[in-house]
């Protein structure tokens, strides 16, 4: 490297041979990146060093500008997605600044931050500010950001995976092409562990300079990457990879015996005896669950399985308190606990060294998931990642096993960032109208150098300026929706908010994630324990119990949204539930398992050579299982479609495997319930889960003969989207995600603190909102954005479309089956466990089966 490069590293380069380390080649090659005025994107796998390879390079250059020190200002600006990764971020980069005594301040600044210290960064801020997106956008609703932000020179986008495909990631684009229009040599870097799309990924965090094509892809060096550009080489990013690798480990608990008929869902906890053997008290594991109930559960059955483990187990998840997951994360950092049953909220780059396991409760669901999830253990260079698995249904294994498939192949899922959602573009310039304010031609410029706003239209910006300035064609005649003013004339024309209490409210409701009504838990006489969702608490009467934050609480009252509670020794099943519980296997995933159905088919027909195999523990364990899902109906190959039709006493079902996630059977199984009523009309009943779906008709319903006459029909994409409406309550699920999109766009506020309005206002508000837009707004721009989130994210319409189009070059197999066999058993219990009986679930299964096996051996 150059001379004058090789000397600004040179402190950098001493510090890392004062810990005894040798600076990775990556970690070198990105601080040349940096130094030489290059932006671009880390990855490389969890715990390999991505932090100081992001920061070592601007805190080179700080220490370049002379012995004093460098000038005053913010220079660096690191953000994080979770306020979690705060304190460790602050921690590390600490570390080397105190051993050195270099002259750089660092702060953190988030939601938990004192008020006394925010108004001292602002007067004097750090060098190195370690923020969130939601912060860093209060920070630009401030009169004084320019001058914040003046000497600014390079921002890191931790976790940059996490962000990228939601909402928060398209906050930080705008955030960023503001701060980049301020401070044009500004350097971006991103950093990721788990990313399929890179190029695009490093094209969203760099922004769009002008004159730059979509397609374009960035520039990589020769060490570790290949070159694909047609950019300058100043402006592409840098694309970093290093070939490390980070071996993941993976052993599933099998049960002594699989039978024909799977177990589902939370029936999984009945292995509890399983996980307890597997687990050794002297290594400290992080247990992994999908949702925040099923955390509480496992974290319940372990705790009166394992009483002996009372101070050494701790529940990890994001409805508990701050402070309460604060402690607990410490405990584990010093070893004091040893388990801790947690969700995602553990999932991202907090530093557990001690932890040398993971157990996956239940399929991760994701490649990319399992594999942020196996890096919390041996969290460090060198180390292999440790992963038992815990199945909850037998045919969960078959997702292990093509799991572990591909994290062999090393592909990772892709992120696809929202395009120009208008509900964030509307947030964004009311805080910059709270701040420093914006010029219109200006700002559209500076907005479209966001890359997921490139292609905002001129209508869309004249729509999004009127609706700020004049409530847009319904909502002028009350004030509080004109938020901005023109100050100015001509060139010098720049759009305020002059209204103290709507830049008040405006800068109290920023932020893009939206859920239910949260209501506080807390004692009577003592400590908040975390928060609940509305509805939960609505349905509780004083007296009753329930567990949460791992303890046995009985409910007092319901005061201004929060819930008193006291300690109780009486136990209880019931566990809150939080709304967005559920998940899908990803596309990537669904391919893989289609394969792995395809080797087990191969194998068990005698067909397979090579790969036609069952030569992985859990395929192994299924053999039993696939044997009778072959006998009683068949294993289809990947180029085949398989549809199973019977009779039984509850009426004439028909089920369908196509193997594509929850969300696409969901709408695909509703899709043929109404294709197939406009040709026999009846009540069709739908269920799903990740393998399939169940339409369930009255008896006698003649699903084969209608299925045999029309079913390319019920495979048709040519009206796709407008069956879908059909199909669906679309108004109704439009309304719903309009509900979040006007508490982002602003047009519903939750209020000022101890006056936050309950969940049934809000919904008022938007609905109300919905209904006049409808009536005489229909070109609004939010119901548009609603129903287009709809199609997309809820619907998942191009995987539908994509799915449909698969099967219909598939083979069809069209099953008259006795009897509901092994692949249908989960479906069945799927739809059971939505339905109020005198029966437990666990019953009711174990009656079918019993029905099942009775029959079968007639």
């Amino acid at each position: 490297m150059p001379p004058s490069i090789r000397t600004q590293l040179g402190p950098i380069e001493t510090w890392f041979q004062q810990q005894g380390w040798t600076p990775l080649p990556f970690q070198r090659q990105c601080w040349r990146a940096y130094l030489e005025g290059r932006s671009g994107l880390i990855q490389v796998p969890t715990g390999s060093g991505k932090t100081y390879a992001a920061v070592m390079g601007p805190i080179a250059a700080l220490l370049a500008e002379g012995s004093q020190g460098p000038s005053p200002g913010l220079r660096l600006l690191y953000l994080t997605p979770l306020r979690a990764l705060s304190r460790d971020l602050a921690q590390a980069i600490q570390a080397p600044i105190t051993a050195m005594g270099w002259p750089l301040r660092v702060a953190i600044r988030n939601g938990d931050t004192p008020s006394a210290e925010r108004t001292r960064q602002l007067r004097t801020p750090p060098h190195i500010l370690i923020t969130t997106p939601e912060s860093l956008s209060l920070l630009l609703a401030n009169p004084r950001a320019a001058e914040l932000f003046g000497a600014l020179e390079a921002v890191v986008l931790d976790e940059w995976h996490e962000l990228l495909g939601s909402k928060r990631g398209s906050q930080c684009e705008l955030c960023l092409s503001w701060l980049r229009r301020l401070r044009p040599g500004l350097r971006t870097w991103a950093v990721s562990a788990t990313l399929g799309n890179l190029e695009e990924a490093a094209r969203c965090a760099v922004g769009a300079p002008p004159g730059v094509e979509a397609a374009a892809g960035p520039t990589t060096t020769a060490e570790t990457t290949t070159v694909e550009t047609t950019m300058t080489e100043t402006t592409s990013p840098v694309l970093i990879r290093a070939r490390l690798k980070r071996p993941t480990a993976i052993r599933s608990l099998l049960p002594d015996q699989i039978d024909g008929f799977p177990w589902a869902g939370h029936l999984g906890l009945r292995m509890y005896e399983e996980l307890v053997a597997a687990l050794d008290p002297a290594i400290s594991t992080l247990l992994f669950t999908n949702t925040r109930n099923q955390a509480e559960r496992w974290h319940q059955c372990l705790r009166y399985a394992c009483p002996e483990m009372e101070d050494a187990m701790a529940l990890h998840h994001s409805a508990i308190d701050r402070e309460s997951r604060e402690t607990i994360e410490a405990g584990v950092k010093s070893g004091l606990l040893r388990w801790v049953v947690c969700t995602s909220s553990l999932d991202l780059g907090v530093d557990f060294q001690p932890v040398e396991r993971v157990v996956q409760i239940g399929s991760a669901k994701n490649l990319a998931r399992l594999l942020q999830r196996a890096g919390r253990s041996a969290h460090a260079p060198g180390g292999t990642s440790q992963v038992l698995f815990l199945p909850t249904n037998a045919l969960e294994l078959l997702e292990v096993s093509a799991m572990r498939r591909g994290l062999a192949e090393g592909v990772m899922e892709t992120r696809r960032p929202p395009q120009a959602p208008i509900d964030v573009l509307l947030q964004h310039l009311t805080t910059l109208a709270c701040g420093p304010g914006f010029h219109p031609d200006q700002e559209l410029a500076t907005v479209r150098s966001a890359w997921s706003y490139q292609q905002l239209d001129q209508a869309s910006w004249d729509w999004c300026l009127r609706f700020l300035e004049h409530g847009g064609d319904c909502l002028g005649a009350y004030p509080r929706f004109r938020k901005l003013e023109r100050d100015g004339e001509g060139d010098a024309t720049r759009l305020r908010v002059r209204q103290a209490p709507i830049a008040r409210l405006h800068r109290l409701n920023i932020g893009t994630i939206t859920s239910d009504r949260a209501v506080t838990v807390r004692f009577v006489r003592g400590a908040v324990l975390g928060h609940v969702e509305e509805a939960f608490i609505g349905r509780l009467r004083p007296g009753d119990v329930f567990f949460f934050a791992g303890r046995q609480l009985e409910f007092v009252r319901l005061r201004e949204m929060v819930a008193h509670v006291k300690a109780t020794r009486r136990r209880s099943s019931a566990v809150p539930a939080w709304a967005g519980g559920q998940m899908a296997i990803s596309d990537l995933l669904s391919r893989h398992l289609r394969d792995e159905v395809d080797r087990c088919a191969r194998a068990l027909d005698g067909s397979g050579a090579g790969t036609g195999r069952l030569d992985t523990a859990e395929l192994q364990a299924l053999e039993p299982l696939l044997r009778r899902q072959a006998d009683l109906s068949h294993l289809p190959r990947s180029d085949q479609f398989l549809v199973e039709v019977c009779r039984s006493r509850e009426g004439s079902h028909l089920f369908a495997y196509p193997f594509e996630g929850r969300f696409v059977h969901e709408g695909i199984g509703f899709l043929w319930a109404w294709r197939l009523a406009r040709h026999h009309p009846s009540t069709i009943t739908v269920s799903v889960n990740d393998y399939g779906f169940e339409l369930l008709a009255p008896q006698n319903y003649p699903f084969d003969e209608l299925f045999a006459c029309h079913g390319d029909d019920l495979l048709e994409t040519g009206h796709l989207e407008a069956d879908l409406e059909q199909a669906i309550n679309l108004s109704e699920l439009t309304r719903r995600r309009f509900r979040s999109i006007a508490q982002i766009s602003g047009l519903v506020l939750n209020g000022y603190p101890g006056q936050a309005k309950q969940g049934a206002q809000l919904q008022i508000s938007a609905a109300l909102l919905f209904d006049v837009f409808q009536r005489h707004e229909p070109a609004n721009q939010l119901l548009a954005q609603a129903r287009a989130e709809v199609m997309a994210d809820q619907l998942e319409l191009p995987r539908i479309a994509t799915a449909l189009e698969r099967l219909l070059s598939c083979r069809l197999l069209l099953v008259r089956t006795a009897r509901p066999g092994p692949f249908a058993f989960p479906l069945l219990a799927e739809r059971l466990n939505n339905r109020m009986s005198n029966e437990s679930l666990l019953e009711r299964l174990t009656r079918l089966r019993e029905e099942a096996e009775r029959v079968e051996h007639c």
